[in-house]
Parts: C-alpha cells; structure tokens; sequence
C-alpha cells in the first residue's frame, strides 16, 4: 500500500506520461481479420496498447472494440500489438510505423511521451491518443499537429458515482484507490468524492470517504491485479467500507476478491465499462459502473480517418455529449432507493446545465 500526493494541476500530467513505468502479461504483436473491400483496402489502421491489454475488460478492450468495429465497416485489416512495459511503447510504435500504418491509436495516458515522439519523426502518419492531451505546455494546440486527443471529463459520471454510493451505503463509509497517481485516474476520485460530498450536504447525511481527500489519496503502485491491490482493498474493508470504487484496470479482480471474503455485503463501482456486461464474474457485486464511451469515440475517429477526415482537434466527453454516464444498477436495483434513478437524472441535467458544478482538470 502507498500514499502518494495528487497532482492535479495540468502541469503534473505531462510529467507522469514521461516517467510512468507499467508492469504486466502482455502478447506479441498479433493482427487481426478485417474485411477486403477495395474501396479501403490502401488505410491501415492500428493500435498499440499499455500494459493493461486488450482483454482487460476495460479501456484498453474497449477501444479495441471500437478499432475493429471501424475497420470492419472500412473493409480493412487492422494491426494490433500488446505492451507489457514502458519500454515496449517505442519500439511498437516503430514496429506499427515500419508496416505501413496510416493511423495509429495508443491507448492511455501512459504512452503519450512516445506517442509525440512518433508522430513528430512521421508527420505524415495520423495519430490519435486515448486519455491525454499530447500537449505538454498545454497551449491550444497539440505537440504534433498529426495527434487527435481523446479525453474524458470522467469527474461528471463519477460525481452520479458517489452520489449513488453516498444514498446506499449502510456504514456511512465508502471507499476509493487507484493504480497509479495519473489525473486519469485521480478524476475519478475527485468526482467520486465530490459526489459523496454532495450528497451529504444536500441529505444531511454524513458519509465519509476513505483513500481520497481531494488532495492525498491511496494507490497501489501499478495497474495489475496482485497481492498489493487486495492488500489495499482490505485495509478499506477493515475501515468499514461497505461501497468500494477501484481506479485502474485489473485492480478491480483483487478488490473483487477481498469482498467475497468479507464479513458483509460490500459492493463496488466500476470504471470505463459496464463490468456487469463486461466481466459477468463480478456482476453480483457492482452498484454501478463509471462510464466512458472510448469504443464511441475510438470509432468515430478510426472510421474518420479511414475516410480522409482526420480531424485533430481534442474530443472530450462530458455528460452532455454522451462521451461519459453510469451504467444501470443491474442486480442492485432492488437494493438502491426508489428515488435514487430521479434524482440521478434530475442531479446529471444540473450538471449539464452548470447549476452544479463538478471540478475536475479537464473542467473549463
């Protein structure tokens, strides 16, 4: 277990995507079966993963979802290869570049320091990152203007998170950790306990949350699922937490197991999918789901690109545009309050509007 201190500011973002070491199983570079229609037979889609993998039932599956979806309706064949640490990021990117790929999707803020390298060597390649600016002054404008930068302002669906978590929780305690001090992953917990704050104030209920102050908060020191992670999980558990909201891929599967040998019903929050439908293992155990929509988003801009309209400029999604939500409370809706889904609806309409305001580092 570490503690570790949040940097927020835009300023500490670029100098995580330079330094972040990721550990995990990862595969050899495989391709997959795409269509042949002639029409898209010269665009050659890819992607390179982080550490995570694409059976990560999270972001990094998703966003190969949303890869082979548009490079099926393309009638191309997509190139697709797996990380297992920091240092494979260039060399796969070179390995994409090397086989002729017109487009290259990396997934994750951890690649974006190889990522710029790449696309200013190869101006004439077109790039788009998942969960980065590729902008380390944070100007208007990207390091290499061939990288559309896909964000998600994840504050917004997680403050619905904590809300939910706030309105459920018996203990009057929940829970929150993440993998690694990225602002990817801190958004979450800001918006969660923005959420769980909230609420308290708006229900006069006092919920406290634990492994995220709005400042320090509680991190495992990699995204894998291992001993560390459920160490961390259960130190929440013996806090009485009795909701848990797990940041960080696979991290989830440790927590998962640390509340099945729990003395109490505890239940979590998942992240980027719906892990009811994603990992059907734990769907007993999830409130909800913290949302965002990157096989959307991944999509659209491979399918974009496939039709020379390539558009570099940043997508973020919010509330609004539908690039961010919470999944439905599946088997937790017997459980939850009759009232809650109303003023879920009623509390997203206010953020979209501005009459609530959630702060978070991609906030205007």
């Amino acid at each position: 277990m570490k503690v570790t201190t949040r940097k927020a500011a835009l300023g500490g973002l670029a100098m995580f995507g330079a330094a972040v070491l990721l550990a995990g199983c990862a595969a050899a570079p495989e391709e997959t079966d795409g269509g042949t229609d002639e029409a898209g037979s010269d665009f050659v889609p890819c992607m390179v993963s982080d550490a995570g993998g694409f059976d990560d039932k999270s972001f990094n599956q998703l966003a190969f979802e949303g890869l082979t979806k548009a490079a099926d309706e393309l009638g191309v064949e997509p190139i697709t290869v797996e990380s297992q640490s920091e240092t494979d990021y260039a060399p796969n990117l070179t390995s994409l570049v090397d086989q002729g790929c017109n487009l290259i999707v990396t997934v994750g803020f951890a690649l974006s320091a190889a990522t710029v390298e790449s696309a200013l060597a190869n101006p004439d390649i077109e790039y788009v990152i998942i969960d980065d600016a590729a902008d380390n002054d944070f100007d208007d404008e990207t390091d290499a203007p061939n990288i559309k930068p896909v964000l998600f302002n994840t504050a917004q669906a997680a403050f619905l998170g904590g809300y939910a978590a706030a309105d459920y929780t018996k203990t009057n305690t929940v829970g929150t950790f993440g993998g690694m001090n990225f602002p990817t992953v801190s958004i979450f917990m800001d918006g969660f306990k923005q959420g769980v704050d909230y609420y308290s104030e708006q229900k006069g209920k006092a919920v406290t949350v634990l492994g995220w102050d709005g400042t320090d908060g509680l991190f495992t020191g990699g995204f894998e699922a291992n001993d560390t992670a459920r160490q961390v999980a259960q130190s929440l558990i013996d806090q009485n937490v009795d909701v848990m909201l797990p940041v960080g891929g696979p991290i989830y599967q440790s927590a998962a197991a640390a509340i099945r040998e729990a003395p109490r019903e505890i239940a979590m929050i998942g992240v980027d999918a719906d892990f009811t439908e994603t990992d059907p293992s734990v769907a007993d155990l999830m409130l909800t789901s913290i949302l965002k929509q990157i096989d959307v988003a991944t999509y659209e801009a491979v399918l974009a690109a496939g039709n020379g309209e390539f558009d570099p400029e940043a997508y973020v999604g919010t509330l609004e545009n539908g690039g961010v939500g919470i999944a439905p409370f599946h088997d937790f809706e017997s459980k939850v309050s009759d009232t809650l889904q109303g003023e879920l609806d009623d509390l997203q309409a206010a953020i979209i509007a501005g009459d609530v305001e959630v702060q978070s580092y991609l906030a205007e």
